[in-house]
């Protein structure tokens, strides 16, 4: 299965270093793309925009281009985090079931009980594990949340790190280092009504590289997503 993605990311690389070293790439993109909005062309805009916008095209322009920056890719990083968070929500199942356990077993004992001293005694150790268990689970639900939350982040990343590579499988996407190129172009499209509205569009290049196998994994130019301004 990898040598067979390898191969298919290799049919792309010369057109994609071609692509990562035009000047003004944004340009190219963008008139491609605003030709399949008017041809109706679904498969070239949902292969060029991560998340495409379909508007009732009149005309466009591109009113600002925004200047490129480069940083370092951040999936390893998210993936790690993901996997830290996975551990210690997992950590902490054991003591709130524990917690559970306890407190379940305390307001059986009050609710057997015969006698009014002995339920009262009984309410008070459930009032205690009470406590004990709110704090175990509060940290459960916190811990639950920030691996969600890790989760989410890193698919996101991988996401759109996989569509910039126009790979559909790529088991060792996540351990890939390189760089990230990012620009944002706001473009005016006026509708077929004459109204004219900005959007801010977010595009990025992905260069990555296997550092096991020093495999480059040339990334191209590709829309995120198309912001509304105004």
């Amino acid at each position: 299965m990898r040598k067979k993605t390898l191969i298919v990311i290799g049919l792309f690389s010369a057109f994609l270093i071609i692509q990562g070293c035009t000047s003004a790439p944004e340009k190219t993109i963008l008139k491609k793309y605003f030709n399949a909005v008017q041809m109706n062309d679904n498969d070239t805009m949902s292969s060029m925009a991560l998340r495409p916008f379909q508007p009732e095209l009149g005309s466009w322009k591109i009113v600002s281009i925004g200047e490129e920056t480069v940083e370092p890719a951040t999936l390893p990083e998210l993936n790690e985090a993901e996997v830290e968070a996975k551990k210690l929500q997992d950590a902490q199942i054991g003591p709130t079931i524990d917690a559970n356990t306890a407190l379940q077993d305390a307001q059986y004992e009050r609710d057997t009980s015969r006698s009014a001293a002995g339920k009262r005694a009984a309410q008070r150790l459930v009032d205690e594990l009470q406590v004990k268990y709110d704090e175990e689970n509060a940290k459960m639900q916190e811990l639950k949340k920030a691996y969600n939350d890790a989760k989410a982040a890193a698919a996101a990343e991988e996401e759109i790190t996989m569509f910039s590579l126009g790979a559909r499988e790529l088991p060792i996407i996540r351990q890939l280092t390189g760089q990230v190129h990012s620009k944002e172009v706001v473009v005016a499209i006026t509708d077929q009504e004459g109204q004219t509205k900005n959007y801010r569009l977010n595009m990025r290049r992905y260069d990555l590289r296997d550092e096991a196998s020093n495999i480059p994994y040339p990334g191209r130019w590709v829309i995120i997503d198309f912001e509304p301004l105004s």
